[in-house]
Parts: C-alpha cells; sequence; structure tokens
C-alpha cells in the first residue's frame, strides 16, 4: 500500500521547547525573609548625642579660683558644698552667667553616680541654655 501523502511536499519539523516558566515563588520568600530579619535585627530608637570632648591628663592642678564646681553625688547635688535641687541649680547657674559669661562651670560626679543621672543634668543645663561645661573626674589622691 503506498503512502497517500507521499507526492505532497512535506513539511519541516519544528523543535517545538516547551518554555519553561520561572516560578516567583521561591524569589519572594528569600525577600520576605529578609524583611522578617532585619526589621528584628533593626533598631528604632531614636538616640541623641552629647558631644564630650575629653580633656589632656594635665601633671598640675587647673586654676579653680573662678570656676563653679557642680558635685554630682549618688544623693543629690551640691555647689561649693551646699545641697541644692537641680531647679536651684539651673537658677544659680544663670546667675552666675549673667555676671560673668566666661566662668567656667565644672560638673564632677562622683564614683558611684549612674552616667544617665550626668546625662540628665547635662540635657537639663544645656535646656536652660548653659552652656561651656566641663566633665571632670574626681581626685584619686
Amino acid at each position: 500500500m503506498a503512502n497517500p501523502y507521499a507526492g505532497q511536499l512535506a513539511l519541516p519539523r519544528v523543535n517545538k521547547r516547551r518554555r519553561s516558566i520561572i516560578s516567583l515563588t521561591p524569589l519572594i520568600d528569600v525577600v520576605f525573609i529578609l524583611l522578617i530579619f532585619f526589621m528584628l535585627a533593626s533598631s528604632y530608637l531614636n538616640w541623641r548625642t552629647i558631644n564630650l570632648t575629653a580633656p589632656a591628663l594635665v601633671e598640675s592642678a587647673p586654676a579653680v579660683d573662678n570656676t563653679i564646681i557642680i558635685d554630682i553625688l549618688p544623693k543629690g547635688l551640691s555647689i561649693a558644698g551646699n545641697q541644692t535641687e537641680p531647679k536651684s541649680l539651673i537658677h544659680q547657674l544663670l546667675m552666675a552667667r549673667r555676671a560673668d559669661p566666661s566662668q567656667p562651670i565644672l560638673l564632677r560626679p562622683a564614683i558611684a553616680v549612674p552616667v544617665q543621672n550626668v546625662v540628665e543634668l547635662l540635657d537639663r543645663l544645656t535646656a536652660a541654655g548653659i552652656g561651656d561645661i566641663a566633665l571632670v573626674r574626681e581626685s584619686r589622691f
């Protein structure tokens, strides 16, 4: 039996490859895991910084004749040996600065005072407009 289509033109075979479909699900999974990781690992607190310059170690004691020294004690504040409250301290410092704007102010925290207390006092003084404050440590001699 002969092929009935033998005399007709044969169509060339086209090699049709199936296009593979790329799934986006693994990509979305990876992006989602990274998003969760960075959300959990990040801190969104607004930290304020205080610029402090550390003084160089000096062999001789600085002149303190016209200096206001504020002692930060575990139980409060002391200026010139007198216990005081933060509000009256700010008032005293403002009056002293009006009399002599170049008068230096030194903060001297005691050894047992937490750093947070010092930072809070610095914030209060800065908010009151009292600047140019130096931080010193107790003499251990």
